[in-house]
C-alpha cells in the first residue's frame, strides 16, 4: 500500500484516498485514479500560473507553494480560450445566447400564434 501524508492532520493514509479517514480532508491532489495530477517544472510553483489562485477561489492547503494539483487550470490557456470564444462564436452560440436574453419577448411570440391558431 503506498502511503502519503494528510495536509492537515499529518496522519499516513493511503495514497488512493479520496478523503482522509482522520480528518475528512480532501485528498484529490495525491492522485486519485482517473484524475490528472498536474506537477510544477523544478523551482517552480503551479499556483503562480494557476487561474484559481489568480482569482483567490483556490482553497488547496499548499497554497500558494503547490507542487501537485488536481484542480490546476493553466491562466494563460484558460485566457486564451475565451478569447477564441469572444472572438468567432459559432451560429448555434449566437442563436442560444439571444434567446436567453429575449426569453419573454419569445414566449410572447409563441403564445400570440398558439392563441391565433386557436382562433382559426
Amino acid at each position: 500500500m503506498n502511503t502519503a501524508t494528510c495536509p492537515r492532520c499529518y496522519q499516513k493514509v493511503n495514497s488512493q484516498a479520496i478523503t482522509c479517514p482522520y480528518c475528512r480532508t480532501e485528498l484529490k491532489a495525491y492522485g486519485h485514479p482517473g484524475v490528472t495530477l498536474h506537477r510544477a517544472a523544478l523551482g517552480s510553483y503551479l499556483c503562480d500560473s494557476c487561474t484559481y489562485h489568480a482569482d483567490d477561489t483556490c482553497n488547496f492547503p499548499q497554497r500558494p507553494h503547490a507542487k501537485e494539483c488536481t484542480l490546476y487550470q493553466n491562466l494563460v490557456e484558460r485566457n486564451l480560450e475565451l478569447q477564441q470564444l469572444r472572438r468567432s462564436p459559432s451560429l448555434s452560440t449566437k442563436w442560444k445566447n439571444w434567446l436567453r436574453q429575449n426569453q419573454a419577448l419569445v414566449l410572447l411570440l409563441v403564445l400570440l400564434l398558439v392563441c391565433l391558431l386557436v382562433s382559426l
